[in-house]
């Protein structure tokens, strides 16, 4: 069973049970799981239990012969929060890493979730955490500014969790133009400083990645969506590079001494494999996306690395190079 399908299924029973005041039989939390996901009454009772040892305070009661669950009046945070410093050291960066999202529901919610937890621990524990922006920091790079987008980000996470279509108009940055596309949101994925979205095309009936600030308008429709049992995300995006996807090809490169010290490493992509040469150079071999994103990522190092295969792709970095050269 996919891992985010548990997690998805949990999400609506908590939605469910926030609501409830009286509680819930087990019949009624069925109903609330979206029909595409496992709704048997067995993996309900064992999400709930899941819950429950997650520190969740779920509550069964009998009221007329049947049970019930819900969760316990006035439940806000966990009690007693215990965390070590390594575990403060961890919220910390959580924060930083998040930079780039400031403006938006989930930037706000997990410095709401910090917040919670600043008032939960002992003052000590408080002022180590407030010691630790001066300690540690986290360099972010480039990436995009996303604090003109929170309503796009809220819709899309609404149609995620609640598996709903949405109408777009959407700015395609190669083609110059603005269209109007029906898609089925599948994922939100924030990679290389973008957020994008994955979703089924209704126009194009495949699966695509639409960058999140290039929606210009965005509304939720209450038509609801079945996501193909046998789809996978990862595997979907498995062969980019960072976002850009096509045909799959394996990639041989060579460093040289000073380029491979530092290329070695770092994991560039999850089907990297390293070999060391003799005399400090380094061969890696990758299975990625024939794409312009894989031409400039090559170019970036530049003359610390020659192409061993494939041919074409020798050709296409030596004619791109030329063109580099030609510039005034």
């Amino acid at each position: 069973m996919p891992r985010n399908d548990q997690v998805t299924r949990q999400w609506h029973l908590l939605q469910r049970l926030s609501a409830a005041r009286s509680g819930l039989t087990l019949a009624q939390l069925v109903d609330a799981i979206p029909d595409d996901l496992m709704r048997h009454p067995r993996t309900v009772r064992r999400d709930l239990a899941a819950l429950e040892a997650s520190y969740f305070p779920l509550l069964t009661e009998r009221i007329n012969g049947e049970v019930r669950w819900r969760l316990l009046d006035g439940f806000r945070e966990v009690p007693s929060l215990r965390l070590s410093p390594t575990e403060l050291m961890a919220l910390a960066f959580t924060r930083q890493l998040l930079i780039p999202l400031q403006g938006t529901l989930i930037h706000t919610s997990l410095n709401s979730a910090l917040s919670k937890i600043h008032a939960a621990i002992p003052s000590g524990a408080t002022e180590y955490l407030q010691r630790l922006d001066r300690w540690f920091s986290v360099g972010l790079g480039p990436h995009k500014n996303y604090r003109n987008h929170r309503d796009t980000i809220d819709i899309l996470s609404q149609a995620i969790a609640h598996r709903h279509t949405v109408q777009m108009r959407y700015f395609s940055a190669g083609r110059n133009v603005t269209t109007r596309r029906e898609v089925d949101p599948y994922r939100l994925r924030y990679v290389d400083g973008g957020l994008y979205l994955i979703a089924y095309c209704h126009w194009r009936k495949d699966v695509r990645m639409f960058a999140v600030e290039r929606i210009k308008s965005l509304t939720l429709t209450d038509q609801p969506y079945q996501m193909p049992l046998h789809f996978d995300i990862d595997a979907y995006v498995e062969d980019a590079l960072v976002v850009m996807r096509g045909k799959r090809i394996t990639v041989e490169l060579q460093f040289d001494n000073a380029t491979a010290a530092w290329v070695k490493d770092r994991i560039w992509h999850p089907s990297q494999q390293l070999t060391a040469l003799k005399g400090g150079q380094l061969v890696m071999t990758l299975q990625v996306a024939d794409s312009r994103e894989l031409l400039g990522w090559i170019l970036s190092f530049g003359s610390g690395v020659q192409v061993l295969k494939p041919e074409r792709l020798q050709k296409a970095v030596r004619d791109e190079a030329k063109k580099l050269l030609a510039k005034p």
